[in-house]
């Protein structure tokens, strides 16, 4: 007899888990939206809308088996889902990987691949305009905004703001002073130690001239601007606590077999999860890689084996454009500290199109 696990969030955990159950079981996917998302393609889309279709990979050919259902879970118990629309659908094993949701244009907004391709096509009308960029966050995602824009519009100038005191701090000091270098030579000015004393009288991502003071005094102007902070973790779901209590960050507290604690058929991945790690694909898809194990193993009658532990440095690829970037990544004597030639090929280049391709089928 076969037996259902219910998958809730399709993005690069969920997906995962989804594609490797998907012949050990009746798989259910539920999703709000009609495609897997690469968001790590989002800030080129931006810039470049010709490249937008490379970031949607349609459910309908990710899943060959399994069955897909378009809704947002509104309560999960140990024995499955109740989806917004009331519908029930019960199963054997539960998989949270609903993510987090971040600012646009770092994460699409919307539901369907039409009407998020209309988003980036309207916001790179807009950012095309303007010859002054201010961004404000000088995290991962700001960072590559502004080399994404370097790369298409060389000769805009763009300004990164950040009340942090160094760009990525926990890195190696190696990492930071190759960013620091290739920003300075792309031109990219970074403001550190400081915040806006007001936020600008004009939406992020429309193109309108304001004048902004910082709160040490000084005076920015611009043509455009851009936020780039502020995760939210999507586990509103589980606010009824139903299923478990959430941190403060909203995150659900899971053991060593990414089991939500407490349950032996209800697993959680991906950023939802209480792991102390940064919340980053590459490690939501790790964690895919555990849950499936022990899933696959408890659906043939053995105990489940598989463990995650975080890494005990942290890691990064930070594209800055298709060219650019730094990266540090973990080796047997520490921390590998990778050069640009290395971050292009392993995701600048392509911003990992061809690895999803190979898992998860042709983009839209």
């Amino acid at each position: 007899m076969s037996r259902t696990v219910a998958v809730i969030g399709g993005g690069y955990g969920g997906a995962a888990v989804a594609k490797a159950l998907e012949s050990e079981a009746d798989v259910v996917l539920i999703d709000p939206r009609d495609a897997f998302v690469n968001a790590a393609g989002s800030l080129r889309a931006v810039t470049r809308p010709d490249w937008a279709g490379n970031m949607f990979f349609p459910f309908e050919t990710l899943l060959t088996k399994g069955t897909v259902v378009r809704d947002r879970a509104a309560s999960v118990d140990p024995d499955g889902v109740t989806l917004a629309s009331g519908e029930r659908v019960a199963a054997d094993y539960v998989v949270l990987a609903t993510g987090s949701s971040y600012t646009y244009p770092a994460k699409p907004v919307s539901d369907s691949i039409s009407a998020a391709m209309d988003d980036l096509r309207r916001t790179h009308k807009e950012l095309r305009q303007a010859d002054k960029v201010l961004i404000l966050g000088a995290g991962p995602v700001g960072l590559e905004l502004a080399g994404e824009i370097k790369e298409v519009w060389p000769d805009k100038h763009v300004t990164i703001v950040d009340p942090a005191q160094e760009l990525l701090s926990g890195f190696q000091p190696e990492v930071v002073e190759d960013l620091h270098g290739q920003l300075d030579a792309r031109g990219v000015e970074v403001r550190l130690g400081t915040s806006l004393a007001a936020f600008p009288n004009t939406e992020p991502g429309q193109a309108d001239a304001f004048t902004v003071t910082t709160t040490d005094g000084e005076e920015i102007t611009a043509d455009i601007w851009f936020r780039a902070y502020g995760v939210r973790t999507n586990s509103g779901y589980l606010a009824d606590g139903r299923l478990t209590t959430l941190n403060s960050r909203g995150q659900v507290p899971v053991t060593e077999f990414l089991n939500v604690e407490g349950y032996d058929n209800v697993y959680a991945v991906g950023d939802i999860t209480d792991v102390a790690e940064a919340k980053m694909a590459g490690y939501a898809m790790q964690h895919a890689e555990v849950v499936a194990k022990n899933i696959t193993a408890q659906l043939n009658g053995e105990p489940p084996t598989a463990t995650y532990q975080p890494l005990p440095h942290p890691m990064i690829l930070l594209p800055l454009g298709p060219n650019g970037g730094v990266g540090q990544l973990p080796s047997p004597e520490g921390p590998f500290v990778a050069p640009a030639s290395m971050v292009s090929e392993f995701k600048g280049a392509d911003l990992f199109t061809g690895r999803f391709i190979g898992q998860f089928g042709p983009t839209a």
